[in-house]
């Protein structure tokens, strides 16, 4: 613990509640920067294939869609998108929301939501592989 003379960044309060790190910065920097190149081979993959989709109809969407590879492709852009976005907004929520019921309402909001949508892209794409 620091003694009274010595200067540090930490304040009076902090110092007294014994507040520290969380030691969940590292990690989430991390997951932030692995989605992020997760993301970017998975978009060339989209694009590369955005003009044969683009022009066609429902069926032919259906017919390229349940394609293993696609589908692989396509669950891993999910959930690496799904994830990398509720990573990035659970940052603005912590940056810019104050009142701590609100953060930890909002907070909950974003993962379920974030996860509810992910689970539920993950779910179209194995229905139009096994059930259709």
């Amino acid at each position: 613990m620091a003694h009274e003379n010595e200067k540090t960044i930490r304040s009076p309060l902090g110092r007294a509640r014994g507040l520290g790190s969380a030691r969940d910065g590292t990690h989430h920097w991390w997951m932030q920067r692995v989605t992020a190149m997760a993301l970017l081979p998975l978009s060339l993959f989209f694009l590369w294939h955005l003009d044969a989709i683009a022009e066609s109809n429902y069926t032919a969407f259906i017919k390229w869609m349940s394609h293993p590879t696609v589908a692989i492709a396509a669950i891993l852009f999910v959930v690496a998108s799904f994830w990398h976005a509720m990573l990035g907004v659970q940052v603005i929520i912590e940056d810019y929301v104050h009142a701590e019921g609100c953060k930890i309402a909002c907070l909950l909001l974003n993962k379920l939501t974030f996860t509810g949508l992910g689970f539920a892209c993950v779910f179209a794409v194995c229905y139009i592989n096994f059930a259709l």
